[in-house]
């Protein structure tokens, strides 16, 4: 197989979908590696440590035009739609539930479109784990800038000092994110308190979370209580290939302090937060009554080193069996990558996202023909 590496065309992107040793991995196994120019320049790789290990270094033109899957580490842009075809396999972050335009899109490319965000192995979601604990750490660390006044925020010290009371940090969503963000905040010595609707989780959490973090059960009264609380808000709620649910309202928003923070990193998937639209890391937030939003749809693009060596970690072995097998075989014989298919020739077929915008839904081996 021609396995293409794109480079990062979103604002302030600068994560890669290879590394070298992957270059080295996919060349090894037989396949030939285009890489376009520039790709790895953000996380300090240039094109000849690329090529080192094999790679052709190509423009853009030449990487959609003779590779057969395209590796990516964001949903193609509205530039890149055009360039997609129904001879490629795209194997990335979607996020389509989010997006009704992408999804037309794919949906009209006849490209097998297979998502990072829902491959599934033991019940654990490995392709969104690493950054979902990337964006949960950043979450309370940008929710801590923030809240400082030059910032807009309320002037308030996450940890507080001797004698003085700490920020309080409310946690919409007890699941890597959420645990992820409670953990920088508590180390910080932030008072924190984590809502989630799975009690069992709450009482595994309550084992080994700090003493500082505090776990109640998630519904609209506990939600309602805590939200005005709130010196930072967390929204880090995630249904695998789903739209977000609304937990925080407008009119909620609209009772919290004045200079409270929000970080909502279920954006991607649409937000959990009524008043939340996303943003880039070149302009990040904005004011909805006087709270400041942080909604930042790749979070994890600001540390693109960490992120990427993290991500590629956990990638590469999909990617080298959908390369090793052909997209076809692999969603027929490989269960994990078969609930990565979210668009398949012309179908869509992961369930979440056909029931985001009322859509039919096929299976994905039906959907092969």
């Amino acid at each position: 197989m021609i396995v293409g590496v794109a480079k990062e065309i979103k604002e302030f992107e600068n994560r890669v979908a290879a590394v070298p040793a992957g270059v080295n991995a996919f060349v090894a196994d037989g396949h030939e590696v285009l890489v376009e120019e520039g790709a790895g320049v953000g996380v300090g790789l240039e094109d000849e440590a690329f090529r080192a290990e094999g790679a052709r270094v190509v423009d853009r033109a030449t990487l959609f035009g003779e590779a057969e899957m395209i590796l990516k580490v964001k949903e193609p842009l509205p530039s890149e739609y055009s360039l997609i075809t129904d001879r490629h396999t795209v194997f990335t972050y979607f996020h389509f539930a989010a997006s009704r335009e992408l999804t037309d899109a794919m949906t009209a490319s006849g490209a097998v479109c297979v998502a990072y965000e829902t491959i599934e192995r033991n019940g654990t979601l490995p392709l969104l784990t690493p950054m979902s604990e990337v964006a949960g750490k950043m979450a309370s660390q940008e929710g801590a800038k923030y809240l400082e006044k030059p910032q807009g925020g309320l002037g308030i010290l996450l940890g507080g000092v001797a004698g003085v009371e700490p920020a309080t940090v409310v946690i919409i969503g007890g699941g890597i994110v959420g645990v992820s963000a409670a953990r920088v905040a508590a180390g910080m010595g932030a008072r924190v308190v984590i809502l989630d609707v799975d009690v069992d989780r709450l009482r595994y959490l309550e084992d080994v979370m700090p003493k500082n973090v505090h776990l109640l059960m998630s519904d609209p009264v506990s939600i309602r209580e805590w939200a005005v609380r709130a010196d930072l808000l967390i929204g880090a709620v995630y249904i695998t290939g789903a739209r977000a649910p609304t937990l925080v309202s407008r009119e909620l928003v609209s009772q919290m302090q004045k200079g409270a923070v929000i970080v909502d990193v279920a954006i991607d998937q649409g937000g959990c937060i009524e008043t939340c639209r996303p943003t880039t890391h070149g302009d990040p937030t904005y004011e909805v009554d006087g709270v400041i939003h942080y909604c930042v749809a790749n979070m994890p693009g600001a540390v693109p080193k960490t992120s990427t060596y993290a991500l590629t970690n956990v990638t590469l072995p999909y990617a080298r069996t959908l390369a090793r097998l052909g997209p076809e075989r692999a969603i027929r014989e490989n269960d994990e990558l078969r609930l990565g298919a979210n668009v398949v020739r012309g179908k869509i077929t992961y369930e979440g996202v056909a029931e985001s915008f009322g859509l039919e839904y096929v299976d994905p081996i039906r959907a092969l023909g």
